[in-house]
């Protein structure tokens, strides 16, 4: 595998770079003290191409590799891993699926605004009772001849509250379990569709997460995504690409904080010398630097396999629960580093501790991505079932 950037991906790594310095750490702070959607911010992304990078040129974005999505995530992380999840939900859980797997009708009515960050999207997948055993959802779709009629409710949706169209996964052959599932797209202007609550988080603050409601909600056949009750294979090729994409983030939170802590080892002097001379610095330094390789190489792996085959899950699910573990304990291990500097609120190390925490649980728990890597290793018929896989 070839890890070195083309000259056309470093470009637009250095435009994201610049992009997140000069209009999104301004308000980063906001965004996590108030829980402030910078909708405005959020727009300019989508000005300047950064929200439909994967999506093909005719339908508004660049036709870009998920390895540029990764990098441009990357970078926004560094600076609000909130921003970058919110970016992610709409671009990767929203964009990309339904390019995928969108008729031509249904991407040439969605995809333009949300490239252009005129329309936000998100993906409502998670319900009360249905989180890593996904498949146990129980929103309905009944069909009435035209159309459907939605009914349910949908937990921790990501973009839910500030969502101009949502990718909602229901069940329309109960009887059927996982292969009863179906897909459609819903704007959230639709009569029957409500917000029930705007959820206050721990961290990926600014990143609206929102339960969702569903009462007698008509939807159109042609808004269903592909055939009925096929909307497994869709769900779990989403969650794929979703697992390998969304490990970027991790990655821009481990990165700023080891140019952080090695920065402040060099200037911060205590007993007469730098801190950087002290050798239990320098191993927490050392570890920060191994597991930003190692979840690099790891990410970029899953990216290249995902755009060849989204059946094998194992990549992306090894890499998502190594670099967000990994960026936990680099955010912690700053935090020490910097002392009680660390755990003020004046910088950012405490805010990265928190946003950290999240990727361990978003996209399917680390337990449950331990349970995907056995599974495929293994077989089957020595891994305990576990139906969100």
């Amino acid at each position: 595998m070839d890890l070195r950037l083309s000259e056309e991906e470093r470009e637009l790594q250095e435009a994201a770079r610049r992009f997140a310095r000069k209009e999104i750490a301004p308000v980063a702070d906001r965004m996590d003290r108030e829980d402030y959607f910078p909708r405005d911010v959020f727009r300019r992304l989508g000005e300047d191409g950064f929200l439909g990078i994967t999506i093909p040129a005719e339908r508004g974005g660049l036709g870009q590799s998920y390895l540029v999505q990764a990098l441009i995530l990357e970078e926004i992380a560094r600076v609000s891993p909130a921003l970058a999840l919110s970016v992610g939900a709409h671009s990767n859980l929203f964009a990309d699926n339904l390019a995928r797997n969108g008729s031509p009708e249904q991407c040439e009515e969605f995809l333009p605004p949300a490239c252009r960050g005129e329309a936000i999207g998100a993906l409502a997948l998670t319900e009360p009772n249905a989180g890593s055993d996904a498949v146990s959802l129980r929103t309905r779709a009944d069909h009435r001849g035209d159309h459907y009629v939605l009914n349910g409710t949908k937990q921790f949706i990501t973009n839910g509250p500030v969502a101009d169209s949502l990718l909602v996964y229901a069940k329309t052959d109960p009887a059927r379990g996982a292969h009863g599932i179906s897909a459609f797209l819903v704007p959230t202007d639709s009569e029957g569709f409500s917000v029930s609550k705007s959820l206050d988080k721990m961290g990926m603050r600014g990143s609206p997460t929102g339960e969702l409601a569903f009462d007698n909600l008509r939807v159109p056949v042609e808004r269903r995504l592909g055939r009925e009750n096929a909307g497994v294979a869709i769900m779990m090729g989403g969650l794929n690409v979703e697992r390998a994409v969304l490990a970027a983030i991790p990655i821009g939170i481990l990165a700023e904080c080891l140019d952080r802590s090695v920065a402040y080892a060099r200037e911060r002097e205590q007993f007469g010398q730098k801190i950087g001379r002290f050798e239990l610095i320098q191993a927490k330094i050392a570890d920060m630097y191994t597991d930003l390789e190692a979840s690099r190489g790891l990410v970029r792996a899953a990216l290249d396999a995902v755009s060849h085959d989204l059946k094998s899950l194992r990549a992306s699910a090894a890499a998502l629960t190594f670099a967000s573990e990994a960026s936990t304990r680099a955010a912690l291990a700053a935090v020490q580093i910097h002392g009680g500097y660390g755990y003020m609120r004046d910088l950012p190390l405490e805010r990265l501790a928190r946003d950290a925490k999240l990727l361990e649980i978003g996209a399917g728990t680390s337990e449950i991505r331990r349970l995907v890597v056995a599974r495929e290793l293994l077989g089957r018929e020595l891994v305990d079932r576990a139906g969100a896989l």
